[in-house]
């Protein structure tokens, strides 16, 4: 008997820091909603609404920017701990659906149906249903993906957003991805799309077609497993049990770097990614490390241990430059910078990614204060503090 192809299932729920707001306060319904840090301390947008999107702002977009795009944006700061309570409530739906459940974020989720089903399109009603009880019983518009693989499912699950339900059926996946630009395969992000599309190459179905050579020249060891993802071949497993070790944040530079100012206001920048990620999955880091790489392609890591656990950007900023300071040689050119938080516990306590400004005038040195001087209350560092 012919062995029944995977159904697997990938869940989105729909820009959900703002869709939480809006549902604790149905003024904001239909608004311009931005979720994120305030523009005179250097935010970052952390989630828009749909109707603030139709102007051009995305996340992670700087929250001045944001702002020039959409003037009459109402601007509200993250609340981490509503986020987890709606986050567990759909989560809870999603595992008395299936028992093989891996949660990516707070806010997205495989589950695999493969052994519950008789027939594959049974899984599409067993989606149907799902989407409906996020809908009814939480409030929340979620888009899923059902596919026979991880990569198809998370593909298709971002393609009918707000509130779709894409299916890719067994035999489909390769016609499927082939339209589709090269960045929608994990491991490809914006800097190799760059570099793939200067060589003709802008479509997976382009990928799909192209040599082993190609493959080589483009990715190196990595272009078999690339060449089977372009071909919509994915057989990683739906882990119930999956851990996040580490999170981390790099940009790699089109011009190598040798200011400190512009080193500094970068390393607060990714900082800031860092953090983020690690409200989005809900831990808090022990340990902060910095990467750099040079000119001659040379690479460096260094950590530091906190003595309390943090997920707060300013905390993770001044050790990364404390780090940076230690082990930067001054006046050497940077190719790569990096910062990673490591060793990942639930965090200790109720933190702000965006903290509100603390009264008095007295602020750490960030060129002296370490891991021993976290502080839940700290502020984002001030112009003079990223000076050189």
């Amino acid at each position: 008997m012919t062995e029944q192809p995977r159904s697997i299932v990938h869940l989105d729920l729909d820009a959900f820091f703002a869709a939480v707001e809006v549902l604790e306060n149905p003024a904001l319904a239909g608004k311009p909603v931005i979720v994120g840090g305030r523009p005179e301390e250097r935010g970052v947008v952390a989630a828009a609404s749909y109707a603030v999107r139709a102007f051009g702002v995305r996340s992670a977009m700087p929250t001045y920017q944001a702002l020039k795009l959409c003037p009459h944006a109402i601007v509200l700061p993250p609340r981490h701990h509503e986020y987890r309570r709606y986050s567990q409530r759909v989560m809870e739906i999603i595992h008395s659906v299936s028992p093989l459940v891996e949660q990516m974020s707070i806010d997205e989720a495989y589950l695999e149906l493969t052994d519950q089903l008789h027939v594959w399109d049974d899984g599409i009603e067993v989606a149907r249903t799902l989407q409906h009880r996020v809908h009814e019983e939480v409030g929340l518009s979620a888009s899923l993906g059902v596919a026979t693989n991880k990569l198809v499912a998370k593909v298709a699950s971002d393609c009918h957003k707000p509130g779709g339900l894409t299916v890719v059926r067994p035999g489909e996946e390769r016609e499927f991805l082939a339209p589709l630009p090269v960045r929608v395969l994990w491991g490809i992000g914006p800097v190799t799309a760059r570099r793939v599309a200067a060589c003709g190459v802008t479509t997976v179905g382009q990928l799909a077609q192209a040599t082993e050579e190609q493959l080589r020249e483009l990715f190196g060891r990595h272009g078999p497993g690339m060449a089977l993802r372009a071909c919509g071949i994915d057989q990683r497993p739906v882990c119930v049990a999956h851990e996040r070790k580490s999170v981390s944040q790099e940009r790699t530079f089109n011009t190598d770097v040798a200011d400190p100012q512009a080193l500094k206001r970068w390393l607060w920048r990714l900082s800031q990614g860092t953090a983020e990620h690690l409200r989005r999955h809900a831990v808090a880091a022990e340990t902060v490390a910095i990467k750099l790489r040079y000119a001659d392609f040379s690479t460096h890591t260094h950590q530091m241990r906190l003595m309390v656990p943090s997920d707060d950007a300013t905390t993770i900023f001044r050790t990364a430059l404390v780090l940076l300071r230690r082990s930067w040689e001054r006046g050497r050119p940077v190719r790569l910078l990096g910062v990673a938080a490591r060793d990942l516990v639930p965090p200790a306590g109720q933190l702000e990614l965006f903290p509100a400004s603390t009264s008095g005038n007295h602020r750490p040195d960030p060129m002296t204060a370490g891991p021993s001087e976290p502080t839940k209350t700290s502020v984002p560092p001030s112009e003079d503090e990223l000076q050189p």
